[in-house]
């Protein structure tokens, strides 16, 4: 009986040792706060700055308006007759809730298969690299946070036509987005992290 205990505990720390932290941070308007709490979204953070151009700020507000910084985020389910399930939204997922052709399209243009939407260092490096698209494609600087957010959303696509001009709703939720990049901004400035 004693094998079998040692065995259990040995899975147990085995187990521990690979989990993640998917939980969202505790201040979540605070960048500082942040940041600190989880030293790794910083050096994502800067590592996608440095190798895509997209400020670290911009990055942290759309993250807070995609996933609240919840690693493992999905979009709800939806239900048939309101209580037969019948799939989730879309397949939004992780930090960045990109889609699965989108980040397929990622994986295979940047060479790594095995990067994770509910990995931060990955879920920000995917953004760099959709955001500087949008920028080459459709000509949104990267600062733009509110323009940036809306191509996000939409896809560069929905962005050139328009379709997010008759969503009154995303437009309020972008110009959200673009004040929380600017808060972001003001408070990493004061804590010295950028």
């Amino acid at each position: 009986m004693s094998s079998f205990f040692r065995a259990l505990v040995l899975l147990t720390l085995l187990g521990s040792c690979g989990s993640r932290e998917f939980s969202a941070p505790r201040e979540l308007d605070n960048a500082c706060s942040i940041v600190s709490e989880r030293p790794a979204y910083l050096r994502a953070f800067k590592a996608a700055e440095r190798k895509w151009g997209v400020p670290v700020p911009v990055l942290m507000a759309i993250i807070y308006q995609e996933s609240k910084f919840i690693g493992n985020n999905r979009t709800p389910h939806q239900y048939a007759l309101g209580v037969i399930p019948i799939g989730r939204q879309s397949s939004a997922f992780g930090y960045s809730q990109a889609l699965d052709g989108t980040w397929e399209e990622y994986q295979n243009s940047e060479g790594n298969r095995r990067s994770r939407r509910d990995d931060i260092k990955d879920a920000t490096d995917f953004m760099g690299w959709y955001m500087s698209h949008t920028r080459d494609e459709v000509g949104i600087p990267l600062n733009n946070t509110r323009d940036q957010y809306l191509a996000y959303h939409d896809g560069r696509t929905g962005f050139k036509r328009g379709t997010w001009r008759s969503k009154g709703w995303l437009i309020r939720i972008a110009s959200e987005v673009d004040s929380r990049a600017v808060m972001y901004d003001a408070q990493l400035r004061s804590c010295r992290k950028i």
